[in-house]
């Protein structure tokens, strides 16, 4: 399988295979700066819950850890977790810098818009079996994006903003003063798209600060790549649901192999290995766990999903059948 498009909103759709772990390094030596683009995952077997596929690429001595992670639609956090012995600032000419596309589906319906605020993820499904995904900003201690089922109720173009009481005092507190409505604009840190929730006071809109997608830093809203917004705008209609998620452990098969991927917060204590697993899974029949290597997962936390475990008797898991 060759790595991901560059151009991430060809609208090419991938046929996902089941494959343990494939990455390619490719040059940036023609790295642009402006972002790439959307692209459609496909799942051949609806009951497959594993879409992308990782890969490496070379940095240039010009590209920050950033450049490369908005160009492949990932965000600050998910780059620095995968890559935790990089450079955020400066990786070096020829670095290999690991682009982490790969994702356990988050455990909710397969319908509309899903956030995941644990990767910092969001979801789209254009059906049950056709996915597109986005690196997103969220809400900061303190501030947290409420977990629930919400829907779209509006959709702003060149929106202004109209900040609320709360964060006017917090600026206040800094010696700020902030205006009691923003324009549109430049200056306007909603940006040029915005979708209202059916909780009013949440958004899923841009940002005029782009390098904080992938990092809990808003007030609670959403935050999108420029781009990313622009276009999600554009598929999304008015009564399209949001389900809104906090999972860090994501388990998911992929044709006869189980993935696990870890997205713990940092200070967030390891949980009891037995209950990563959802016995659901770990006491199917003929199902195949390493426990070691759920273990392993957890402690690295690099929020890609790895191997750990399969069904017994495939021929992707004969390995398996001698551990066991």
């Amino acid at each position: 399988m060759n790595p991901p498009d560059p151009d991430r909103r060809t609208g090419a759709k991938r046929r996902l295979r089941p494959i343990i772990w494939l990455v390619t390094l490719i040059s940036l030596s023609a790295l642009p700066v402006a972002p790439a683009l959307a692209k459609v995952y496909r799942l051949i077997d609806p009951s497959d819950s594993v879409i992308g596929t990782p890969f490496y690429v070379k940095a240039k001595s010009e590209h920050t850890l950033l450049d490369i992670g908005r160009h492949h639609g990932l965000g600050v956090d998910e780059m620095q977790q995968a890559n935790p012995d990089v450079d955020l600032w400066l990786p070096g000419e020829g670095t290999a810098v690991l682009a982490p596309d790969r994702h356990v589906l988050p455990d909710a319906p397969r319908n509309g818009i899903v956030l995941n605020l644990a990767e910092r993820r969001m979801y789209y499904y254009r059906s049950p079996t056709e996915v597109e995904t986005f690196s997103i900003g969220i809400g900061r201690d303190g501030w947290e994006t409420p977990v629930g089922s919400y829907r779209i109720i509006e959709k702003t173009e060149n929106p202004t903003w109209t900040p609320p009481a709360s964060i006017r005092a917090e600026y206040a507190k800094n010696g700020k003063t902030l205006p009691a409505v923003v324009p549109a604009g430049p200056d306007n840190p909603l940006g040029a798209y915005r979708l209202r929730l059916s909780n009013p006071s949440y958004l899923i809109h841009g940002t005029n600060k782009p390098w904080g997608v992938g990092m809990p830093v808003s007030s609670g809203c959403t935050r999108m790549f420029p781009e990313d917004i622009e276009y999600l705008f554009g598929q999304v209609e008015v009564g399209t649901p949001v389900t809104i998620v906090d999972q860090p452990y994501k388990v998911g098969w992929l044709g006869d192999q189980l993935f696990l991927e870890v997205s713990r917060l940092e200070g967030t204590g390891p949980r009891a290995v037995e209950e990563i697993i959802p016995p659901s899974i770990a006491k199917g029949n003929g199902v195949v766990i390493d426990w070691d290597e759920v273990k392993r997962v957890q402690q690295e936390n690099t929020g890609l999903p790895q191997v750990v475990g399969g069904r017994q008797g495939s021929k992707s898991w004969h390995h398996f059948d001698m551990i066991f």
